[in-house]
């Protein structure tokens, strides 16, 4: 199982950015599809996940209204719409997959069992 992100990198504040996450050897929609991110000395932390079963999403609080998180089930891959960036927003986002989080354990990077390698994003003020 491989996850690709992509889509990361630099914009100004205000600005918005597109991130996907691209699933190989697993069918996405069979999986709950969480966001995390890390910003410089900081731990990894949620921010947005789709439950595999009904496809409801969920946010942290710091992202919600600005940020967006869907399903493309043909392109087998998860993207994040990221709106209204922040300098606060600048990390390396994370997409992870999981087959056995539940409503109350999808906000925790312990619940997921596949991990993208990161992308950047860079918010400048």
């Amino acid at each position: 199982v491989q996850l690709q992100a992509s889509g990361g990198g630099l914009v100004q504040a205000g600005g918005s950015l597109r991130l996907s996450c691209a699933a190989s050897g697993r069918t996405i929609n069979r999986y709950t599809v969480g966001w995390f991110r890390q910003g410089p000395g900081k731990e990894r932390e949620f921010v947005a996940a789709m439950f595999r079963s009904s496809g409801n999403t969920y946010y942290a609080d710091f992202v919600k209204g600005r940020f967006t998180i869907s399903r493309d089930n043909a392109k087998n891959t998860v993207a994040l719409q990221m709106n209204s960036l922040t300098p606060e927003d600048t990390a390396v986002y994370y997409c992870a997959t999981s087959g056995r989080a539940t409503l109350s354990s999808l906000r925790s990077r312990d619940a997921y069992d596949y991990w993208g390698q990161g992308t950047l994003v860079t918010v400048s003020s």
